[in-house]
């Protein structure tokens, strides 16, 4: 089964990449990506992940998609050879903030270690 799962994951993660980039032209929103898929084992809730590049925009372009979570859905359907396509639900993925952290420690780190050696 989670072999399944696995491959309607990446057929969603895939349809609502090409929905964003074909179907929702709104300057508003950035530029948004589809970093994940999480499906549920019923199939039946679908967690979408994506990051928006302007940090200062996140939180109002995640509003906007919240607001065009039916008819990305209902596109979602119509690309889909589902029984029931699953609800989607939207969340920003902070993955790459983390990462940023780490490499300005890492960073800091080195810098103190260069301080030492003078």
């Amino acid at each position: 089964m989670s072999h399944r799962i696995d491959k309607v994951a990446n057929q969603i993660k895939e349809e609502i990449s090409l929905i964003f980039l074909n179907k929702l032209r709104d300057r508003d929103l950035g530029l948004v990506t589809v970093t994940s898929v999480k499906v549920s084992p019923d199939l039946k809730i679908a967690n979408i992940y994506i990051s928006v590049y302007e940090k200062e925009k996140r939180a109002s372009t995640l509003e906007k998609i919240e607001v065009l979570t039916k008819f990305i859905r209902s596109e979602l359907a119509s690309k889909m050879t589902l029984k029931f396509v699953p609800e989607i639900k939207f969340f920003i993925d902070d993955t790459l903030d983390y990462v940023e952290k780490i490499e300005n420690l890492i960073k800091k780190i080195h810098e103190n270690d260069n301080k030492g050696n003078d």
